[in-house]
């Protein structure tokens, strides 16, 4: 069995395993640390599969998608401290 495929079902596995977390999770930090590892694994699923087809520039789909899940992560976290998206000064 190719390495590939066994990691490619590991990553599919702890994908669900966050989903589950995602939706179950006792407190709002729980469900944004499993929203922040379902989109982990996301990236490792695509670097994954494009080797597994043999097209090895989805690497650069990955990190694009990387970048987008920590710019989102960042606003998802400040939006749950503050309850809004503003600056400070919009705060006061």
């Amino acid at each position: 069995m190719n390495v590939f495929v066994v990691a490619t079902v590991a990553v599919l596995a702890t994908m669900l395993l966050a989903l589950v977390r995602a939706i179950r999770g006792p407190t709002v930090f729980d469900r944004v640390l499993a929203a922040n590892m379902f989109g982990t694994k996301t990236v490792l699923l695509i670097a994954v599969a494009g080797f597994l087809t043999g097209r090895p520039e989805w690497l650069d789909l990955a990190i694009l998608y990387a970048l987008m899940n920590f710019t989102g992560m960042i606003a998802l976290l400040r939006f749950s401290k503050f309850a809004n998206l503003a600056s400070d000064e919009q705060l006061k």
